[in-house]
């Protein structure tokens, strides 16, 4: 190599050195700045005092009259005990199912945010957290529950700041005092003494762990709303108690058969007014809002509803009288005004206190006959089924599949009829002509009419749909015929109008969606026909005396349940009664569920006056022989007025001599009352 390129490559060295100490030189600096900084905010985040706890205003749930329902927050629940004095069991229950680094870090856990965010990221929506115990605390504390980035920045930047100037003990201790459990209870003293009377120190390992589990979700996991969901968050409380190493796989399983003491909710929860419905708009608030059930407290809410409290009062003074007698039956009942969808009243079973499970919502039932006038709906529509179609009514076995099942049912007590139309098969409830509808109609035509009224539960294209053999929920029934009422419009149930903000700003307001899904010359027809349950011979008939006005609907038995749906212009009403555990109802039970009914309907309605039901363009009215099907003339032994779609009334008579020039008011003495016999009772009484 020469001396000039032994010069070069020694000059490059040289450049290259000095690079190099100029990159370690800066990095050096940068991190001693970088530590520095570090220092610094450090001291300055233990020098600054933590924000004062957020003051809490409570909501205010108001009727449809705006008339003030329940303030919350006043009858809030806590008691603050020393970590000392809570049940080692407890303390890791929490810790294994909301934070199990909780002693490694130091205020937020970058490992579960990068696991939360991948588990958002690949969802594409938020559906999992990654709140320490800390930053939970933080948020509790000092900020909303709002969804933003600058919220969760706040809440991670008091979370470092409280662990910098407290130590874990006083953290966990302040987090187990303040957390909500549901219920107004702030704590795991006040939640203790409420779910098993006993204080803190005392709770066994299975009721550490149910009580660890509902925080996550009071509305869910509380046993006082659904126990086998409690029950079921338990069971995964102690597994990760199992896999954190706090507790054995043999000690969950003991605690997991543990049977649990869980104490009735005091007998004050039985005199608040409407406590179903209040459970319901809580959550539905809580879902509209995104929002903790401790914020619907605490944020200073106003919840304007649709309950008519007047209403709701009647409806659980009735429900007390009529099951007076029967300490064991359970009762739903749910009205709904048919032109707006508001909820009016809702009473989802006899003792809030006893047992919180809202029975207006519990898709177990079978409605039986309350079903049919879906079935003779969708006859109507799909096979023109009119008033005077007729079948015989006798023990009937029915094939279906192509032959390859067959059905046979029965009426009531064995009792059957004979020649009937579709009216006296609606006023007696006959399965056989009920059948027959179904298989004309089509089952799966039956169940898309059911869906379009507003019926979603399960249901199978069977002959025995027609006997309602498929259970759906009251508040379905009370959707599905608020349709009816509403001739033909069916308008979404709604129980919240509005939610104002403290200043009131509105954060939501209702609008219902509005749907016609069948002509209102069918439902008035179908009305029309309804009414007849309440007359003589009906399976209403018992409560006719007790209803002063228009009112159509259709009673329901099975052997463990009874209802009576129906309906007025302005309301449309479910009640059903039956016991809890499928217990068979007795001849007497089996016809609870009308008078009911009849006198909620009555007294809600006492101040408005009795309106017909109205009847829409494309309706005909005409005398027929009810013993033919055919226009009645001087020569047939008997008549009726019936109402038709127009193009389906008869148009022959039933016998060959002129027909009536004049109608004629019925015979006074025929079972059969005239629509004006009917007008002139209304309007006396």
């Amino acid at each position: 190599m020469s001396a000039k390129g032994a010069a070069d490559t020694e000059e490059r060295g040289k450049r290259r050195t000095s690079r190099w100490r100029s990159f370690v030189s800066f990095s050096f600096t940068f991190i001693i700045l970088g530590a520095a900084c570090g220092i610094i905010m450090v001291l300055f985040m233990r020098s600054q005092a933590l924000p004062v706890s957020k003051m809490t205003m409570s909501s205010d749930l108001y009727d449809v009259n705006s008339q003030l329902i329940e303030a919350y927050g006043g009858g809030k629940n806590s008691q603050n005990v020393p970590l000392r004095e809570m049940a080692p069991s407890l303390i890791a229950a929490t810790l294994a199912i909301e934070d199990r680094s909780f002693y490694n870090h130091y205020g937020f856990d970058p490992k579960g945010i990068a696991r939360a965010a991948w588990v958002n990221l690949k969802s594409m929506s938020k559906v999992q957290g990654a709140g320490t115990i800390t930053q939970q605390l933080a948020r509790n504390l000092y900020l909303s529950h709002e969804r933003t980035w600058s919220r969760k920045l706040k809440e991670t930047y008091y979370a470092v700041q409280m662990e910098l100037q407290m130590n874990k003990e006083q953290i966990l201790e302040q987090y187990l005092n303040q957390i909500y459990y549901g219920h107004s209870t702030y704590g795991i003293q006040a939640a203790a003494q409420l779910f098993f009377h006993k204080d803190a120190k005392d709770l066994t390992l299975a009721e550490s762990a149910l009580l660890a589990g509902v925080p996550k979700g009071p509305r869910y996991y509380s046993p006082y709303y659904d126990k086998q969901n409690a029950l079921d968050r338990q069971k995964t409380v102690l597994g990760t108690m199992v896999e954190a190493g706090y507790i054995t796989k043999r000690e969950a399983d003991l605690a997991a058969a543990e049977p649990l003491n869980i104490v009735p909710l005091e007998d004050k929860k039985a005199t608040v007014t409407a406590p179903y419905f209040r459970d319901y708009v809580r959550s539905q608030a809580t879902e509209l809002l995104g929002i903790e059930e401790n914020e619907y407290e605490e944020m200073g809410l106003r919840i304007f509803t649709t309950l008519d409290l007047n209403a709701q009062k009647i409806a659980e003074e009735v429900v007390t009288k009529q099951l007076a007698s029967y300490p064991e039956l359970q009762t739903a009942l749910i009205a709904i005004d048919p032109r707006t969808g508001y909820i009016k009243a809702m009473v989802g079973g006899r003792s809030y206190a006893q047992n919180q499970y809202n029975r207006v919502f519990a898709s177990t039932r079978q409605p039986g006959s309350s079903f049919k006038p879906i079935v003779y709906l969708t006859a109507m529509k799909e096979k023109q089924f009119t008033p005077v179609s007729q079948f015989k009514s006798e023990p009937t076995t029915f094939t279906y599949d192509e032959g390859r099942g067959s059905y046979t049912p029965n009426n009531y007590g064995n009792k059957y009829f004979d020649i009937i139309d579709l009216r006296t098969a609606i006023s007696k409830s006959d399965n056989i002509f009920a059948v027959h509808a179904v298989l004309e109609a089509g089952p799966e035509r039956v169940i898309e009419m059911a869906r379009r009224f507003g019926i979603t539960s399960p249901m199978k294209p069977l002959p025995s749909l027609a006997l309602g053999s498929f259970p759906v929920s009251p508040y379905e029934m009370a959707s599905a015929f608020s349709t009816l009422a509403n001739q033909g419009v069916r308008v979404e149930p709604t129980a919240i109008v509005r939610i104002e903000d403290r200043r009131g700003k509105v954060l939501y307001e209702a609008t219902p969606a509005s749907e016609t899904v069948i002509e209102p010359t069918y439902t008035y027809v179908m009305t029309h026909l309804m009414e007849s349950v309440f007359e003589q011979g009906g399976t209403g008939s018992r409560v006719s005396r007790l209803i002063k006005r228009p009112v159509a609907g259709k009673t329901g038995t099975t052997d463990t349940d009874a209802w009576m749906v129906g309906y007025t212009p302005e309301l449309s009403t479910a009640v059903w009664v039956g016991y809890d555990k499928d217990r068979k109802l007795g001849t007497v039970e089996s016809h609870l569920a009308a008078p009911i009914f009849a006198e909620f309907t009555e007294r809600t309605l006492a101040s408005v006056p009795p309106k017909m039901f109205p009847i829409p363009e494309g309706v005909s009215h005409v005398y027929i022989d009810p013993a033919t099907g055919k226009l009645a003339n001087d020569s047939c032994p008997k008549s009726r007025l019936e109402a038709f779609v127009q193009g389906t009334e008869p148009i022959e008579y039933c016998s060959k001599e002129p027909a009536k020039t004049e109608p004629e008011k019925a015979d006074p003495d025929n079972a059969q009352r005239s629509w004006w016999d009917d007008l002139k009772r209304w309007w006396s009484s």
